[in-house]
């Protein structure tokens, strides 16, 4: 080949590498970083919110309440666990008993989260049923 030839291919050959170099070289987006159950179980709103629901869980209905007072209060980050700390505390006032202390709780969660529903069993329950779709009309 000429020298004539080899500098008629250089333009081509340093456009092809200037790609390359500009490919190589480009950021891809970071990945969104997922959070796990262990990077916010250390939050103290986060910890409050699981004692609530374990407690809930035991029919430690007093402990949990208090425990869910106190991850709102906290400031829980995510505006699903705030409607299920409002939802739980509906269900221990509706099941007390105290049924305006629960349609305000299904307020608030629906406040909390404007996609706050009750699954079909929960909707369907004899005590907080009613009160809940007085709150939440379908």
């Amino acid at each position: 080949m000429t020298r004539r030839g080899v500098w008629a291919r250089l333009p081509a050959a340093l456009a092809s590498a200037a790609c390359l170099f500009f490919a190589a070289c480009a950021q891809t987006p970071p990945a969104t970083a997922s959070v796990g159950l262990l990077d916010v179980s250390g939050r103290p709103a986060e910890k409050a919110l699981l004692d609530g629901l374990k407690a809930y869980d035991d029919a430690q209905y007093d402990t949990a309440e208090r425990q869910f007072r106190l991850a709102l209060a906290l400031g829980l980050a995510s505006a699903k666990d705030r409607a299920e700390a409002h939802k739980r505390m509906a269900f221990i006032h509706c099941a007390a008993g105290r049924l305006e202390p629960c349609e305000a709780e299904f307020r608030a969660a629906r406040q909390a989260d404007p996609s706050f529903a009750l699954d079909r069993s929960e909707a369907g329950h004899p005590v907080w049923g009613p009160v809940y779709r007085k709150v939440v009309p379908n």
